[in-house]
């Protein structure tokens, strides 16, 4: 899992690192909200504390809510049971008191990631990753703006990587028909600017475009 932990208190943040990061997931951590909101589109959950020293956790969530539907576990010593209420209500999926068991922090977070992967398809490789049902995609942290027919030729790629797509199977996955060759070109240049540089669609003359990721 990719696990953003929000965090005031530095000895609880390092132990989170040490520990989630020996059971082979990858954990980025900090304790500035804007800095969570940056590093949202990378995670895929969320542990985040109530008091932070700019705000509090609960405008946090209030905030990651109105962009994405990533988990948050809410860890925290505030144990009363208004609190715990408060936070439900307000968009958390969980509610974790301190202290806590690694052991069972653990169990509750790959319980949430299981179900938010029930509930939401991703389409990944490399460092691309595509939401069909939210109409996103990102390229490691940065989300990709794109427009409708370059994001479903993002998405003809995904589902394919490595694979070696012609013209017109590019066509008929997203017009539904031949149309120009000239129309595509467009739309695949917009889609090429749009990822960046080391550029992943490689152009395989005479047969078509792969998706390839740039840096193996």
């Amino acid at each position: 899992m990719r696990v953003l932990v929000v965090e005031d208190d530095p000895g609880v943040r390092e132990a989170l690192l040490l520990g989630l990061g020996l059971e082979g997931h990858e954990v980025r951590a900090t304790e500035h909200p804007q800095e969570a909101l940056d590093l949202l589109p990378w995670a895929e959950v969320v542990v985040l504390d109530i008091l932070l020293p700019e705000g509090d956790g609960f405008g946090l969530l209030k905030e990651i809510r109105s962009r994405s539907s990533v988990p948050v576990l809410m860890l925290t010593a505030l144990d009363a049971v208004e609190w715990r209420v408060k936070g439900l209500k307000e968009g958390a999926d969980d509610y974790l008191v301190k202290p806590y068991s690694l052991a069972e922090l653990l169990a509750r977070l790959e319980a949430l990631h299981r179900r938010a992967g029930r509930r939401e398809e991703v389409l990944a490789y490399a460092d691309l990753r595509l939401y069909p049902k939210r109409m996103e995609a990102y390229r490691g942290e940065r989300r990709l703006a794109l427009s409708p027919k370059a994001f479903l030729l993002l998405k003809a790629f995904l589902e394919a990587p490595g694979e070696v797509l012609s013209k017109e199977a590019l066509m008929l996955k997203v017009w539904g028909e031949e149309v120009e060759p000239a129309t595509l070109e467009v739309h695949l240049s917009q889609l090429r600017k749009a990822l960046g540089e080391p550029n992943p669609i490689q152009t395989v003359r005479g047969y078509g475009y792969r998706l390839q990721d740039p840096t193996g």
